[in-house]
C-alpha cells in the first residue's frame, strides 16, 4: 500500500513538473512560442516636427505592426503560414473649431471687442478669431482679450494680422468704401490653412450661438462656396434694385456684412466673368474687376461680391434675413418675415446706429452687451436691462416690434443657463 502511495505521489510531482516546464520553461529557438507587442504610439506634442493645424481634424496613423519573423512559413516546412493581423489605422478627431474673421481699422476697437464678446458669451464650440487690424490697434486688442476671465478665454484662441492686399494698389484697396473693408476679399489667399470661415463686420452682434450659423456650411450643395443674406426683402425699396449701375445678385443684391465662406472651394474655383471668355481664379479676378467697375460701385467690396455672384449664382447660398438683421428691415416697416417668426439671430447695426439715437433698439443691444460683466447673471444683467431700454424706444418704428428683437436672445439665454446648470450638477455628482 505504501509503495502504491509513493508511486502516486511521484507521478503527481512529475506531472506538475512537466506542466510547469511547458508553461514557463520552453527554450528559445526557431519553433519557440512568439509574443507580439503592439507598436508604441507615434510621438506627439512639442517633439512633433509637423504640428497639426488647430481647428482641423488631425489624423494619426499608427505605424504598421512588425510581423514576427518566427511566425513566417519557412521553405520546406509543412506548417501553415501564420500571419499576424494588421491593425487598422486609428483616426483621432481633435475638437472642432469655428473660425471667425473681422477687419478693424480706425475707431473700431470697442465695437469689435463687443462683437467678439457676443460670440464668446453664447457659442458652444471653441472659436478661432482672425483679427485684421491696423498696427496702432494690435496691442490694445491683445491687452483687452487677455484681460477677459479664464472661463471665457479658454473658449477661444486669437491671431492678429496686419492689413495686406496681394494684388493692386494697397492704398487704393484700403480706402475702398469703409477703412480696410476690402480686406475680406483677400481672406482666401491669406488664410491658406483655414478651410471654412465666417466673416462679419465690426458692427455685428450675435444673439444666438455662432454654432448655429456655422451649421449652414453643411447645407451647401456641391457648387456653393459662400453664403450671404439678401440686401433687402422688397425690390421696390431695395438699394440695388433702384440705383445700382453694375450687375448684382438676384433681384435685390446681397449684403456682405455677414459672410460664410468655404475658403478651400473658393481657392479652387474657376469663376465666370464678363471681362474675358476664359474663367479666372478668385485672385486673378479681383483687380481687373475692380478696375472695370470702380467708377460705378458705391458700396466697395460688397458691390464687387455682388458682381462676382451675378455671373456665378450657382456658387452662392442665400440664408434668411434674420441672420443679418439691419435697420432696413424695420425702419420702413417690418419686412423680415423670418425675424418675425423666429426672432433676430444676428444683429447688424450698420448706418452707425450703435452710436447715435436714430435707432435706440439697436443701440440698446450694443450698450447692454458691451457693459455686461462676464460674471453677471444673464437675465439680471442683460435681459432685464434690454427690456427696460426697449420700453423707452416704443415710439420708433423698430422699437414697436420688441418681440422680434427679444425672442431669440431669450431662447439663447435659457439654453446657456441650462448648459451651466447641467455642467454644475455634473461636477457635484463627480465629487
Amino acid at each position: 500500500m505504501r509503495t502504491h502511495c509513493k508511486l502516486l505521489v511521484s507521478l503527481i510531482c512529475l506531472g506538475v513538473f512537466l506542466v510547469l516546464y511547458l508553461l514557463l520553461g520552453q527554450p528559445e529557438g526557431p519553433h519557440a512560442r512568439s509574443t507580439y507587442r503592439s507598436p508604441a504610439p507615434a510621438p506627439s506634442g512639442h517633439g512633433d516636427p509637423h504640428p497639426p493645424t488647430q481647428g482641423t481634424f488631425r489624423e494619426i496613423q499608427n505605424p504598421k505592426p512588425r510581423r514576427n519573423p518566427l511566425l513566417k512559413k519557412k521553405r520546406g516546412e509543412g506548417k501553415p503560414h501564420i500571419r499576424t493581423r494588421d491593425r487598422k489605422p486609428q483616426t483621432v478627431l481633435s475638437e472642432e473649431w469655428m473660425h471667425l474673421a473681422v477687419v478693424a481699422c480706425g475707431e473700431r476697437l470697442e465695437e469689435t471687442l463687443t462683437m467678439l464678446k457676443s460670440a464668446v458669451l453664447f457659442s458652444i464650440k471653441k472659436i478661432k478669431f482672425h483679427i485684421f487690424a491696423e498696427d496702432s490697434l494690435k496691442s490694445d486688442f491683445k491687452r483687452k482679450l487677455e484681460d477677459w476671465p479664464h472661463l471665457f478665454t479658454r473658449k477661444f484662441e486669437y491671431r492678429i494680422y496686419s492689413i495686406t492686399f496681394s494684388v493692386g494698389n494697397p492704398q487704393e484697396w484700403k480706402k475702398l468704401f469703409k477703412p480696410c473693408a476690402a480686406q475680406r476679399l483677400f481672406l482666401p489667399m491669406i488664410l491658406q490653412d483655414v478651410d471654412s470661415l465666417l466673416y462679419v463686420d465690426t458692427d455685428v452682434l450675435f444673439l444666438r450661438p455662432l454654432d448655429d450659423i456655422w451649421a449652414f456650411l453643411k447645407k451647401f450643395n456641391d457648387t456653393q462656396l459662400a453664403a450671404m443674406a439678401p440686401e433687402h426683402e422688397i425690390p421696390k425699396i431695395g438699394w440695388y434694385s433702384r440705383f445700382a449701375r453694375h450687375p448684382f445678385y438676384g433681384t435685390t443684391g446681397v449684403n456682405s456684412g455677414v459672410m460664410l465662406m468655404n475658403l478651400t472651394r473658393i481657392r479652387k474655383q474657376q469663376f465666370k466673368n464678363n471681362m474675358i471668355p476664359a474663367t479666372l481664379t478668385w485672385e486673378e479676378m479681383l483687380h481687373p474687376l475692380y478696375q472695370k467697375y470702380k467708377s460705378y460701385i458705391t458700396w466697395g467690396d460688397q458691390d464687387l461680391l455682388n458682381i462676382i455672384f451675378s455671373f456665378n449664382p450657382e456658387n452662392l447660398y442665400v440664408f434668411p434675413c434674420q441672420w443679418n438683421y439691419r435697420p432696413d428691415h424695420c425702419m420702413y416697416g417690418s419686412n423680415c418675415k423670418g425675424a418675425e417668426e423666429d426672432g433676430v439671430s444676428i444683429l447688424h447695426g450698420n448706418r452707425g446706429v450703435y452710436h447715435d439715437d436714430k435707432q435706440p433698439s439697436f443701440k440698446a443691444f450694443y450698450e447692454v452687451i458691451r457693459d455686461y460683466p462676464f460674471d453677471g447673471n444673464l437675465f439680471q444683467s442683460m435681459y432685464y436691462p434690454l427690456q427696460s431700454k426697449f420700453l423707452e424706444s416704443v415710439h420708433t418704428l423698430c422699437g414697436r416690434i420688441p418681440q422680434v428683437f427679444l425672442k431669440q436672445i431669450e431662447k439663447t439665454m435659457k439654453k446657456v443657463y441650462e448648459r451651466r446648470v447641467i455642467v454644475h450638477a455634473g461636477a457635484h455628482l463627480r465629487l
